[in-house]
């Protein structure tokens, strides 16, 4: 029996080249730093990875992200809303605006933010008086981190927004439904998997920053350590195999966080359906 011809035509060529070009930029680095890491032996892999100041980072790197990551799917669904819903004087610049994190180098966003939250600074003098520490603590940590993360969840929510209709709250209303109960029950199942996957995208976004953390964090160990800044200073060593042993656990415990998220969106739109 013929096979049925293709609509797109090339599909074993760009299923090749598409495999090859993976291969090269993901596979293989990954392989390589299994390959590194495997020159360590069992106990000395978990000596590099499993030491007191590598939990500190991992709790820290984890925490931060999941946290910034949560604070998004808030303002980033109130930013999506009011975009998509509401016509104002600005509004084109401030989605302009929303993208600012995805061109501008993070390194400079982790030298604005320390200079405004230090004890002179715009935020700072106001802010540190109350006792607020934004600088060189956890909670700049968690600032900067939001800033880099929103544009995943603005971006994200945006089009589901546009794409529901305005009749189905209309109807709501007109059935007596509070504006609480029309967003719980009527658009917030439409835009769980949308925010889930912005929240995905947010986490992952803060769980590898770096550039933005390291000037905001004052990487202090057992305190404002992230986890990538502990692989950078093993390289400093040139401890290679340790470093790349963390780097393997961060991205086991990053592949695990999303595995377990995008699980969780799956079976929200199943019920959703």
């Amino acid at each position: 029996m013929a096979k049925s011809p293709r609509v797109l035509p090339g599909f074993e060529i760009s299923l090749g080249y598409t495999l090859t070009v993976l291969t090269l930029l993901l596979v293989l680095p990954l392989v390589a730093c299994l390959f590194k890491a495997a020159t360590l032996t069992p106990a000395e892999f978990l000596g590099a990875v499993w030491t007191k100041r590598a939990v500190a980072t991992y709790m820290l790197s984890f925490g931060a992200s999941a946290v910034a990551a949560l604070i998004n799917v808030l303002i980033g669904l109130l930013l999506a809303w009011v975009l998509v819903r509401y016509d104002f004087y600005g509004r084109r610049f401030l989605d302009a605006l929303i993208d600012l994190p995805f061109a501008l180098p993070t390194a400079v966003a982790g030298l604005v933010y320390s200079a405004l939250l230090v004890k002179n600074g715009w935020y700072g003098q106001f802010l540190v008086p109350l006792g607020i520490q934004g600088a060189y603590s956890r909670l700049g940590i968690v600032i900067v981190l939001v800033f880099v993360g929103l544009p995943f969840v603005v971006r994200t929510v945006q089009p589901v927004l546009e794409s529901l209709e305005g009749e189905a709250e209309e109807a709501a209303a007109m059935l007596g439904a509070s504006r609480w109960q029309t967003m719980w029950r009527v658009l917030f199942p439409a835009l769980q998997p949308s925010l889930m996957t912005g929240f995905a995208l947010s986490f992952a976004r803060g769980l590898g920053e770096y550039g933005s953390v390291i000037f905001i964090s004052g990487n202090m160990p057992f305190k404002t350590e992230i986890a990538p800044f502990l692989i950078v200073a093993r390289l400093e060593q040139f401890a290679y195999a340790e470093a790349t042993a963390i780097a393997i656990v961060l991205m086991g415990m990053s592949l695990a966080s999303l595995a377990l998220v995008n699980w969780l969106e799956r079976r929200s739109r199943r019920y959703a359906s």
